[in-house]
């Protein structure tokens, strides 16, 4: 039986991270994930875990410790947001190619400028390609659960995984959670035994190396296979976390879709917004789904191209824009991920919504099925790259 608690999604990842005892937190504050730290760093001032926490002159230095402590052998963490994730981006490319499965903490927020501390996915979604793993969450719990599962799936397959939630939305406010026994926490991560590391006197080896024409290219297989074997390892520990907590967790999660004609696609606290509206919209008889992406790396493509299969039109929503002049990123995964699966029947739009923080509401996904029953009906999409709930 679970511990009952009301926490914030910060506190929450603090707790989780006290509950694994990791052995080196890098960390630099920045709203609005400063809390995770501050958090963590009160049960190391209060002896409660055995993490060395080193405090550095910014996220550059904190992902650089990481990379120091992971490759001596150590579990090493850190939490960020925002601009101090992209200050970080140079070291994630190393921590990724370096295969160090290291655990980072984000809290989603805008990027600048103009200057702006709210939620949006724009500071995940600038790194998403730079061979990481990403988990979204909806809820403070799922925050918590996805924390629990990262090091057994980063570690399993040798990458680094990033825990993300949504700025002030889950991060700070307070809702009602269920915690795992520390004791079943510890027996489910386990212990982490690196099969390869510079405090290894038997096998002497460098890490961060120089890559010639003649090996770069292999190493960067290996790193997109890993990320490819990822999505297994994600199902079997969201399987094996569910036999234990009753919460079981997929690469997506598909809400009213067994006979939607439309739907939308989206990450994080969103998601139960929009879940509200298909609510609202299947009491007054309209089939409508949702599809919420939980790991957006690696990209659950057949998942999506078989929960789409059979809609008429969807809509996948963006928390950030590309500034292509075209879509946004998810967008562009979704109708990439139809192709390549022979999927060609859905009409498909893109909206950009929420970004800096822009509130949306259950009558903002209203309008979005609202324009897709219009598709449904016509067969013509019309403008595929859209604004949600802009001032034009």
């Amino acid at each position: 039986m679970g511990i009952r608690e009301r926490l914030s999604g910060n506190e929450a990842v603090a707790y989780a991270m006290k509950q694994i005892n990791p052995d080196v937190m890098g960390a630099f504050p920045i709203t609005p994930s400063t809390e995770i730290p501050q958090y963590f760093g009160a049960y190391v001032d209060n002896g409660e875990v055995d993490t060395e926490f080193v405090t550095v002159e910014s996220e550059h230095s904190s992902m650089s410790v990481c990379i120091g402590a992971q490759a001596a052998g150590c579990r090493a963490v850190s939490a960020t947001s925002s601009c101090g994730l992209s200050y970080m981006t140079e070291m994630l490319y190393v921590a990724a190619s370096d295969r160090l499965p290291i655990t980072l903490a984000v809290s989603c927020r805008a990027l600048s400028g103009p200057i702006n501390i709210n939620n949006d996915h724009s500071d995940a979604m600038s790194v998403r390609d730079t061979g990481w793993l990403m988990l979204f969450a909806e809820t403070n719990q799922e925050a918590y659960d996805n924390y629990l599962q990262a090091m057994r799936i980063g570690e399993a397959v040798d990458l680094p995984i990033m825990i993300c939630q949504d700025g002030f939305i889950t991060s700070h406010a307070i809702e009602n959670i269920e915690l795992v026994e520390t004791d079943k926490v510890k027996a489910f991560v386990g212990e982490y035994k690196p099969r390869h590391y510079l405090l290894n006197k038997d096998e002497p080896i460098a890490v961060g190396a120089y890559a010639t024409p003649t090996y770069y290219i292999e190493s960067k297989r290996l790193q997109a296979q890993a990320m490819m074997d990822a999505k297994d390892v994600i199902r079997k520990v969201g399987a094996e976390f569910g036999e234990m907590t009753g919460r079981r967790y997929e690469l997506i999660e598909k809400y009213m879709m067994d006979d939607a004609e439309t739907a939308v696609v989206i990450i994080g606290s969103s998601a139960g917004t929009a879940k509200a509206a298909v609510n609202e919209l299947r009491e007054s008889g309209k089939k409508v789904g949702l599809i919420k992406i939980r790991a957006f790396r690696p990209f659950p493509a057949e998942d999506i191209a078989d929960a789409l299969k059979n809609v008429k039109a969807f809509a996948a929503m963006d928390k950030s824009d590309s500034f292509n002049a075209h879509c946004g990123p998810l967008y562009a995964e979704t109708c990439a991920a139809l192709y390549a699966n022979g999927v060609c029947a859905p009409k498909g739009i893109n909206y950009i919504y929420g970004l800096g923080g822009r509130d949306v509401r259950v009558e903002s996904i209203k309008t979005v099925f609202s324009e897709l029953d219009k598709i449904a009906e016509t067969g013509e999409t019309g403008d595929t790259y859209r604004y949600l709930d802009v001032r034009e």
